[in-house]
């Protein structure tokens, strides 16, 4: 555990007259004051404040470079949030398929739509109850909770509230829906945590990777969807985990070496999103709109996300932005 810092923290609040003037002082060509101020409050100066930063001049101060506009910070900004939403939509498809892909292979492989409650599938037991206790806890919140709207022609109980209600024994809901009720984190290490390496090897076949490949990547996947969800900045953060770079011909990668300065960077994590799609969404056009979306970025994007220059023309996307 790093030590806490030393100093006093006494920065006052800034209104957003004084924010504004903040950023002409550090050099941000302002056109419209009022329009500035608009995004400020809608957005927030210091979700804002981290897109000025590529503009930034080297040195103290946080001093711009000249003919920085407002504009080329908020293009910045809507970028990234365009990014954001592309990556979680191939995360949904993921993380939905590796739900799917647990749930079947363990509850049919062992013939128990409850396997999850029984210790021996899991390497470490107190891991394992403590999965049991957030699916028993998620149960208790529901039952406490207002119950779901009436059942009609278009509005129907969750499938959850209708074992609760219906079901008095087993206790705890069957795989099919232990999986929905939990975060990617907690899915991630029930996967990770499971006994037998047969079955980790199965579910991973069944998104196209290996095990020890899902393993690696869901943890990158937790944390990249983590800074989606709170609308965090993506483009060039760093991750601190980063995915695995497979060995295995049966997983698709890029047939050209990742640059050294890409490996941590967002870069790879695209590449493995866009490796699973192929065994989960083969159809799916997430390449091609990946393509649109970088094609008209400068190169300082590209940069801050580890994405070569000429990314496009290799195999691995070619044939798929084609």
């Amino acid at each position: 555990m790093r030590p806490r810092g030393s100093l006093v923290f006494d920065k006052p609040p800034l209104g957003l007259d004084e924010l504004v003037d903040r950023l002409l002082d550090r050099g941000l060509s302002v056109p419209d004051r009022a329009r500035a101020q608009r995004y400020l409050r809608h957005i927030g100066y210091y979700r804002l404040s981290p897109y000025t930063i590529p503009f930034q001049q080297d040195g103290p101060g946080h001093v711009l470079r000249e003919g920085t506009t407002f504009d080329d910070v908020l293009d910045l900004y809507v970028f990234d949030r365009a990014l954001r939403l592309m990556v979680l939509d191939a995360l949904e498809r993921v993380e939905v398929a590796v739900r799917a892909a647990l749930t079947d292979h363990m509850s049919t492989t062992y013939d128990d739509a409850h396997w999850y409650t029984d210790p021996a599938h899991f390497r470490d037991r107190g891991r394992h109850a403590g999965l049991v206790k957030i699916v028993r806890d998620t149960c208790v919140e529901r039952l406490r909770g207002t119950p779901d709207a009436g059942e009609d022609a278009l509005v129907h109980r969750s499938a959850l509230e209708h074992y609760l209600t219906t079901y008095g024994f087993p206790e705890l809901p069957p795989s099919w829906l232990m999986v929905e009720t939990l975060t990617i984190g907690q899915l991630t290490s029930a996967y990770r945590n499971l006994e037998r390496r047969a079955d980790r090897t199965a579910v991973a076949r069944s998104v196209g990777v290996t095990a020890p490949v899902l393993e690696s990547w869901m943890q990158t996947y937790v944390r990249v969807r983590n800074i989606c969800a709170h609308h965090g900045r993506l483009w060039n953060v760093g991750l601190g985990v980063y995915p695995a770079i497979p060995t295995s011909p049966s997983v698709p990668w890029l047939a050209g070496a990742l640059p050294e300065r890409s490996r941590k960077r967002l870069y790879p994590v695209l590449v493995t999103l866009q490796s699973i799609l192929d065994s989960v969404s083969p159809h799916s056009s997430w390449a091609r709109r990946l393509h649109g979306l970088l094609s008209a970025r400068p190169p300082m994007n590209l940069g801050g996300m580890g994405v070569p220059e000429e990314w496009a023309d290799d195999p691995f996307w070619s044939r798929r932005i084609s």
